[in-house]
């Protein structure tokens, strides 16, 4: 048990980068909004219902382990914004990128005077602002704070949800979820800041000699030179912050001009288009500055590989993928050195590659609409049928009754799948690919593969009836069964594009196949199908084998003719899942 555990911790750690830590923290913070803006919402019944709401509020977010996790992240999400605009040397991606990253780099401006003036009088000088103190500043005392107050609001919640849209919208259940969250994220800011408005009308409604001497007491706001104090220290944190953001600006003037004296790099895209750029630029920027065309699913966040780019020639004198490239890399089962995320990679020579996938196939547009045809990673079930003697059918027939007779078991295949509910995939001469779950459970899948092979026998039993004349022998057939994660997506080129599955488990399936001749059956299952889709342990016959390419062994299950699994599977055999 303690070498998987060790394994499965270095995977976790490898796949953690800077950008995970902002996402992270980022989620804290939002998760922080939700919570405060619910509380504003309460302005909308009254004053008392806010003054409860506040209560609950501050008692789990001032609970001292909270308070740390959320500082934290409001220190370390400021700072990791500020670096992503050292980092980034390209703003020629959608306009909601650098909208985003202004958004967010002008929310501590905009909402130091807030913090400073409430958190940290109170833990200066004991100050205790509530909400009809705030109000009273804000409504009252000085009003363009209203509107700022108002904007601040806006801002960081825009900048949230379009942070929360960019880290969800790959994932597989986001387009149904999508209207949803999109009511949340109108409905939340809208009631708050109703509810601020009423708090504030009521304050400004209740204003009077009696109600500022109960509310507005020096308690509360404190004395002249206190608040003289915290201001100083908002404009001292202003001129630092904004001189930090002026220092990365000039930071940046001086990166691009360094390396535009280091020397310019030539980058060809094996399609005839050469660019000159200065070193230090990633493929990915190179490209979107020059106006070429290139996928990038996630913006070039390093969350998706749909960037990749195959090196022409040695790739030796590259830098080291860093532990994020690596990661995805291996997330999609790629171990040639000369495939890289184009993101990531950055050249200080002259660099020769073309893309792997097609830019107009792999637009964010195109993934609301169809997540999976760009590439997504789910759970299949993939089986693998193949037409055994096809070459010694064809050696002694017309080249249209051999295609004839192939279509004719195609078919028979085909339609067997469809009734079970799975999708007919690739076709390779007398052979074909199906795929089951794409709209299924795992056990559900499972158990349409098994019913699907049934059905094959059953099918093909039928057309060697029909075809008993024409042949000599009966055609039979090899089918593996094997299911895993996935890539599913569209693989080809231009108008050759064709939506399949790949992955170690489809590779499985076919080593599978293979295996029906050495073991004299109609099929071979790998046992995680013949579990996952509930058939008891002692309904097929179990084998040990090793597959190419693998290097553990691998238990799987023998049919020896698919027909009996029917039965099996309508649960004569059968266990609870």
């Amino acid at each position: 048990m303690t070498a998987p555990t060790r394994e499965q911790l270095t995977t976790f750690i490898r796949g953690i980068s800077l950008r995970q830590v902002r996402l992270v923290s980022g989620v804290i913070l939002l998760a922080y909004l939700v919570s405060h803006f619910l509380n504003h919402a309460l302005g909308n019944i009254s004053m008392k219902a806010l003054a409860v709401g506040v209560y609950f509020h501050m008692l789990f977010w001032q609970f001292l382990p909270v308070a740390i996790l959320f500082y934290t992240a409001c220190f370390v999400h400021t700072g990791l914004g500020i670096w992503a605009l050292y980092e980034r040397r390209q703003y020629r991606w959608k306009a909601i990128e650098p909208i985003q990253l202004v958004l967010g780099l002008s929310i501590p401006a905009m909402v130091v005077a807030h913090i400073i003036g409430v958190r940290l009088g109170q833990t200066l000088y004991g100050h205790e602002k509530l909400y009809p103190q705030v109000f009273f500043a804000y409504w009252i005392s000085t009003p363009y704070k209203a509107w700022l107050l108002s904007a601040v609001m806006i801002v960081s919640w825009a900048h949230g949800c379009i942070g929360l849209h960019f880290w969800l919208r790959m994932k597989p259940f986001y387009a149904k979820a999508a209207p949803f969250l999109l009511a949340i994220a109108v409905l939340i800011p809208t009631l708050a800041l109703l509810g601020v408005y009423h708090g504030g009308q009521d304050v400004m409604d209740s204003d009077s000699l009696e109600w500022r001497q109960e509310n507005v007491t020096r308690r509360a706001m404190g004395t002249r030179a206190e608040s003289q104090v915290l201001e100083r220290v908002t404009d001292y944190f202003l001129i630092g912050y904004l001189g930090l953001i002026g220092l990365v600006l000039l930071g940046k003037g001086a990166r691009a001009l360094y390396e535009r004296r280091g020397g310019m790099i030539s980058l060809s895209y094996g399609n005839g288009r050469t660019v000159r750029v200065p070193k230090g630029l990633s493929v990915l920027e190179a490209s979107l500055r020059n106006n070429v065309p290139h996928a990038s699913v996630c913006g070039g966040r390093a969350r998706c590989s749909t960037c990749r780019i195959r090196i022409i020639g040695d790739c030796s004198a590259l830098p080291e993928p860093s532990q994020r490239e690596a990661f995805v890399l291996g997330r999609v089962g790629s171990t040639d050195p000369s495939i890289r995320l184009a993101c990531q990679l950055r050249p200080a020579t002259d660099l020769s590659f073309f893309q792997l996938f097609l830019p107009h196939a792999t637009s964010a547009n195109s993934h609301a609409s169809s997540p999976a045809r760009i590439g997504q990673e789910r759970y299949l079930v993939s089986m693998f049928v193949d037409m055994r003697g096809s070459t010694k059918l064809a050696e002694k027939r017309l080249p249209f009754d051999t295609v004839f007779i192939v279509n004719r078991f195609l078919g028979a295949v085909s339609q067997a799948v469809i009734e079970s509910g799975g999708r007919p995939n690739q076709f390779v001469g007398d052979g074909m690919l199906a795929l089951f779950g794409l709209s299924a459970s795992r056990q559900e899948a499972c158990r349409q593969a098994l019913k699907a092979a049934a059905l094959i026998a059953a099918n093909v039993d039928e057309l060697n009836k029909f075809l008993e004349h024409d042949l000599r022998e009966p055609i039979r057939f090899g089918i593996g069964i094997h299911g895993g994660e996935v890539i599913v997506g569209d693989i080809g080129y231009r108008d050759h594009m064709v939506f399949t599955a790949l992955g170690d488990a489809v590779n499985v399936a076919a080593r599978l196949q293979d295996m029906t001749k050495g073991l004299a059956c109609e099929a071979v299952i790998s046992d995680e199908v013949r579990a996952t889709a509930g058939v008891a342990a002692d309904a097929l016959p179990q084998q040990q084998v090793e597959i190419r390419g693998r290097n553990e062994a691998m238990i799987v299950r023998t049919v020896a003719e698919t027909r009996t699994l029917a039965a099996l599977v309508s649960g004569e055999h059968s266990v609870a899942a």
